[in-house]
């Protein structure tokens, strides 16, 4: 149910003087696509009469069901503001709907209420706290990214070292303006590299907030002359980006997953939906690490998880139990990057937790040893497996995951699957530059 009525945006409209609208929606890739409008045609885009053409954006629909109408989200209404007050551009997300009137199974934003309405059936409200991370890199004279990082910052730098903290500044100001409760941002390990954190919410909200969040801070990067990334790893021998999903269930307004009675504070329901996580990790990585390059990060040695192991006292475990009890605790998965979907990754961890809830899943014994110091006998003896090494591989566990995939509904597999693996061949068959390094002069 919405906060705001149509007389309300309309009104809000007015009061601050909106000339244009983008009515915003995310791709199956999880990219953000708009349609612009004047402010005439507001009533009619709040009325749901706003058309565009499908087959125009990939993996949507076919050339014969192309028109697909725009619902837009009366509660995501703001205005962007780093654009003239003369003028003023709004937003709203939107969820796309078929012209019978149905919900688009295919649309990013329907998926993830399909998990969410699961759970409410289950008695269930998720919450989401996320940890995106990305790299503030120079532009070049023609104002092409390069990597070169404009700092040599490290964790938690300040400045003059940390020369990314007017930026963040900048960040942090405009996403409140916009309604986001800010916790913290900080400079993270590698050089150019930033993390900004914003206050959980619940599931789609935070999803909405996490494609907000990424065009946001590519727009103020822009306007320092600076070009902002959330490419899981663009520098070899740095750590990469990450974006960790913080976790929660709540039932009849209390944590589903806190129990004062258990050693570690954690319920029953919690280590069920560990064990579904744990469960189904191989599968949900197509969709928390979907690209070629997310699989860079997951390698030893770089802070990233590549285990399938869970922990509430070591970061190297896929899934830690960080510290906080009460309504605060939560299950924090720790491989998905920011160049996933927000609303599939949130779907399918959901989905996975859920089933090892319903199937009373119980997860592996807790793994106190820090997982990157073990040697592969160990971890073997440990029963500690690993993530999918390629998105080749990721995509296979997906395939073979009948959860995941009804999870994502048959049009979003058959069209992420499709673009996944063009990816992959065009990647798999080009010549790069370590094989010429490599190669050229040695043979």
């Amino acid at each position: 149910m919405s906060n705001f009525t149509k007389e309300d945006i309309l009104k809000k409209a007015e009061e601050l003087e909106v000339k244009f609208i983008r009515l915003q929606f995310t791709d199956i890739l999880g990219v953000i696509k708009n349609v612009a409008i004047t402010v005439n045609q507001l009533e009619d885009a709040l009325d749901g009469k706003i058309m565009f053409d499908g087959s125009s954006i990939d993996g949507f629909t076919r050339i014969n069901e192309s028109d697909m109408y725009l619902k837009p989200d009366y509660d995501t209404f703001t205005v962007f503001p780093w654009r003239p007050k003369d003028g003023a551009v709004a937003r709203l997300i939107c969820d796309v709907y078929m012209p019978d009137g149905t919900p688009f199974e295919g649309g990013p934003r329907n998926v993830l209420r399909r998990a969410l309405k699961e759970a409410d059936e289950m008695g269930y409200q998720m919450y989401v706290g996320p940890e995106p991370e990305f790299f503030l890199f120079e532009r070049d004279e023609e104002g092409e990214a390069t990597t070169i990082t404009h700092d040599q910052g490290g964790y938690f730098d300040l400045g003059p070292i940390d020369k990314g903290e007017n930026t963040r500044r900048d960040i942090v100001l405009a996403l409140e303006q916009m309604g986001f409760e800010m916790e913290a941002s900080h400079h993270e390990v590698a050089p150019g590299q930033h993390e900004v954190d914003f206050k959980y919410e619940d599931a789609l909200k935070t999803a909405d907030n996490i494609a907000t969040f990424k065009f946001v801070v590519k727009a103020i990067a822009n306007e320092h002359n600076l070009h902002a990334t959330f490419m899981p790893k663009p520098i070899f021998g740095e750590n990469g980006s990450g974006m960790h999903m913080n976790q929660s269930l709540f039932k009849d307004g209390k944590n589903a997953f806190y129990d004062e009675n258990d050693k570690l504070g954690l319920s029953q329901v919690a280590y069920y939906y560990i064990g579904g996580l744990l469960k189904h990790a191989k599968a949900i990585a197509a969709i928390t690490n979907p690209t070629v390059n997310s699989y860079k990060r997951l390698v030893p040695g770089y802070e990233a998880p590549v285990y399938l192991a869970w922990s509430a006292s070591n970061r190297s475990a896929l899934v830690r139990i960080p510290a906080a009890r009460g309504a605060g605790t939560r299950v924090e998965m720790r491989n998905p990057d920011p160049a996933a979907n927000p609303y599939l990754a949130t779907a399918v961890m959901l989905k996975a937790g859920l089933d090892g809830i319903k199937n009373q899943i119980e997860p592996p014994k807790e793994v106190l040893e820090d997982i990157f110091e073990m040697t592969s006998a160990e971890r073997e003896a440990a029963d500690i497996d690993n993530l999918p090494g390629s998105l080749f591989d990721a995509i296979q566990e997906l395939l073979a995951d009948d959860l995941v995939k009804d999870a994502l509904g048959e049009h979003v597999v058959e069209h992420f699957v499709e673009a996944k693996m063009i990816e992959w061949d065009v990647y798999r068959t080009q010549v790069h530059q370590w094989e010429l390094d490599q190669y050229l002069n040695v043979f």
